[in-house]
């Protein structure tokens, strides 16, 4: 199957990561997988092409403006790739009705300047099967595909039993493992659950260790959103401080893992906007790839449907400090869940998994099962 992924990649944002998994899993099981473009000198394991011969499927991933191509490399991507073979994945819920939650929302019209009645027409003008990252989307013309998956050979540290991985975390040097915590991700819509976390993980932060935040926006809230009046990009500098986390600026996607891994502890959050909505996120799957206890800060119905019921075992639920302490006194338990979820994921969210999943979309075509009817 030859697979043209259309969307704009760049090391430090968005799904690049994924992309990287897409093209890599391809490569693995037979398939011809390339980005639309010319070479980037800075993604040098990806590979792009402009040849649009003998595509099955051109899969526009989508979640800002700049990844549909610029003109006119669109129009001759939808003159060179006839409708049928045109996939869209909205992945952040563009294709939806506005959807505002606490300070999130789902049409960005002062940051990209378009209404959400202009994203629908564009969507549509793509393709006739658009499908979302949840298995649960709102319009009943639209296709479950979570595009994110995990990548079992991708796993740092594949142990392989719950009492090796447990005695390796515990036994980690102040080298290995510098951090109680550490979360890799930008401060976008996520600040309020942050907040909770953190001081929730105050009292015992002695315990666990220090706290590092790495991305983009958690030292002070950035002057482009006081300009626009965009809230939920909001911190706490003082109370930072207080607790003595360690800021961090962001890293490219290929450090991401390793950051984690100097941390015994990783929380999994999703913004508003995506707990509402159910969607999956590049963290909802390459937390369980990285050497570190994921901590999942979702909804339970999520988790089990998601990741399988053993990952309950790893929703701290309203005492983040109780669960880190416990997983401190007994870590096995906790491996023990992180190694079934991990299973679980290998089973129903591989790589592998989504291209039969992509072939389907194909085979069924656009209606309830494939997409936009």
């Amino acid at each position: 199957m030859k697979v043209l992924l259309v969307t704009y990649v760049d090391p430090w944002v968005r799904s690049v990561s994924t992309v990287h998994k897409w093209v890599a899993a391809g490569r693995a099981l037979g398939h011809d997988v390339a980005v639309y473009g010319e070479p980037k000198a800075d993604l040098p394991n990806l590979k792009f092409t402009t040849d649009l011969t003998g595509v099955d499927i051109a899969l526009f991933v989508i979640q800002v403006v700049s990844d549909f191509p610029e003109m006119p490399h669109l129009v001759r991507v939808l003159d060179g790739i006839t409708r049928e073979k045109r996939v869209l994945v909205d992945l952040w819920a563009h294709y939806n009705d506005t959807v505002r939650l606490e300070h999130d929302f789902n049409h960005l019209e002062k940051l990209d300047n378009h209404q959400g009645w202009e994203w629908e027409e564009a969507i549509a003008a793509v393709s006739d099967t658009i499908v979302q990252p949840t298995l649960n989307p709102l319009r009943p013309n639209v296709g479950s595909f979570l595009f994110h998956g995990f990548a079992p050979e991708a796993v740092v540290n594949p142990y392989a039993s719950a009492a090796e991985a447990a005695a390796a975390w515990r036994e980690a040097t102040p080298a290995a493992k510098p951090y109680g915590v550490v979360y890799v991700g930008n401060n976008w819509q996520r600040w309020e659950q942050m907040r909770r976390f953190l001081e929730q993980y105050a009292p015992v932060r002695e315990e666990v260790g220090k706290a590092a935040l790495v991305g983009w926006d958690w030292a002070e809230r950035p002057e482009w959103a006081i300009k626009q009046g965009i809230a939920g990009i909001d911190t706490d500098p003082a109370m930072l401080a207080r607790f003595g986390i360690e800021l961090r600026q962001a890293v490219r996607f290929d450090e991401v893992k390793g950051l984690m891994g100097k941390g015994r502890f990783s929380p999994v959050f999703h913004r508003p906007l995506f707990r509402h909505l159910g969607y999956a996120t590049i963290r909802t799957f390459e937390t369980f790839e990285a050497d570190t206890l994921p901590m999942l800060m979702l909804p339970r119905d999520y988790v089990e449907a998601t990741y399988g019921a053993g990952a309950l075992a790893l929703v701290p639920g309203d005492d983040v400090g109780a669960f880190m302490k416990d997983a401190l006194r007994r870590p096995e338990p906790y491996w023990q869940a992180v190694l079934d979820t991990r299973a679980h994921l290998a089973r129903h969210h591989s790589f592998a998994q989504r291209f039969r999943e992509l072939a389907a979309l194909l085979r069924a075509g656009p209606g309830p099962s494939g997409g936009r009817g």
